[in-house]
């Protein structure tokens, strides 16, 4: 079980590596596709496919099920020991997917955060400013409206008005 963990994780890391390089550059998959294709249906130079880079899952899960084939064979008749053979086969290919897939999220998100890293500051300067005035606000004892309020309520003169029972009386009412 431990060889298998560190075979898993080793195969994670393999995989985010090779996206990185086909990434990098696709030579290889050129070479094949200019092998395998006429000149009219080879790939334009500018597009980036590889084996594994902007590809989907199934044609990622061929080519890695297709390399660590070739790799197990070859091992296989090199040291004909068996050391559960199958159960590490498994764990290459499933570790070397996922290592492919983080290695694209990993580039997707480092893009997006390029492209949006001034938008990012902008925001965090607000949100900082905005927090700053929120605590000065509780820190404050009264708010100036309140302030202001009592001393307008102080600057007025007090008319004497008469009471309800008055006016009733002046319109005749009672």
């Amino acid at each position: 079980m431990t060889l298998e963990l560190i075979i898993f994780i080793g195969a994670i890391l393999f995989g985010a590596l090779l996206y990185w390089r086909e990434s990098q550059s696709n030579r290889l998959y050129r070479f094949f596709n200019k092998l395998m294709y006429s000149k009219e249906l080879q790939m334009k130079p500018s597009d980036k496919t590889g084996f594994l880079y902007q590809q989907k899952f199934i044609i990622r899960l061929v080519f890695i099920g297709f390399l660590f084939l070739i790799g197990i064979v070859i091992t296989r008749f090199l040291i004909p020991i068996d050391v559960a053979t199958i159960s590490i086969f498994a764990s290459m290919i499933v570790g070397t997917l996922l290592g492919t897939y983080l290695a694209g999220f990993i580039f997707k998100s480092s893009a997006v955060i390029d492209e949006k890293s001034e938008s990012v500051e902008d925001l965090v300067k607000e949100t900082i400013d905005k927090g700053k005035d929120f605590i000065e606000d509780i820190t404050t004892k009264k708010p100036p409206v309140i302030e202001e309020a009592k001393k307008e309520i102080e600057n007025e003169p007090k008319t004497k008005e008469k009471s309800a029972r008055e006016r009733l009386k002046d319109k005749g009412l009672l």
